[in-house]
């Protein structure tokens, strides 16, 4: 007799185990990005190696880190890593600007003149004016350049 309802169990448990494999790949699909019904490339991805050949960044770097190749082969710093003004003490009427597409951005005071003291790190808000530096009094002031409701 336990054998009849082990195996008349185990009969009717597989079917809901198949319905709840179902809906977990019917889930999968559902939650997958909508890039497959749009069949075409992302506009920043490199073209792939050729068969044969070994693919150099060119061809197979994507995103930000293509957007960064590209205008670096362009002769462009797109990123501007370029350090901050250093030949002058940022006052109130005459901050030193910090261009950020963020609405926050880090910045490392060294004083005036440059490395005149040891690195004080200050997070430049959008919401405040200005942001002196506690060591030496410098200036700074964030110029938000991104998109007003960008949270990144």
């Amino acid at each position: 007799m336990s054998f009849l309802r082990s195996t008349l169990t185990q009969s009717l448990r597989a079917p809901m185990r198949l319905a709840v494999a179902q809906r977990s790949a019917v889930r999968a699909i559902a939650t997958t990005p909508l890039r497959f019904a749009e069949h075409q490339q992302p506009l920043i991805q490199g073209e792939g190696a050729k068969d044969g050949t070994v693919a150099s960044d060119e061809d197979q770097s994507t995103g930000i880190e293509r957007f960064e190749l590209m205008g670096r082969l362009q002769g462009v710093d797109v990123f501007d890593m370029t350090p901050l003004q250093a030949d002058r003490l940022g006052t109130i009427e005459s901050p030193i600007i910090v261009k950020s597409m963020a609405s926050e951005q880090v910045v490392g005071c060294t004083g005036y003149p440059a490395e005149s003291h040891v690195t004080m790190w200050m997070k430049l808000t959008k919401d405040i004016k200005h942001h002196r530096c506690p060591h030496c009094g410098s200036v700074y002031q964030l110029e938000h350049i991104g998109e007003e409701h960008d949270h990144h």
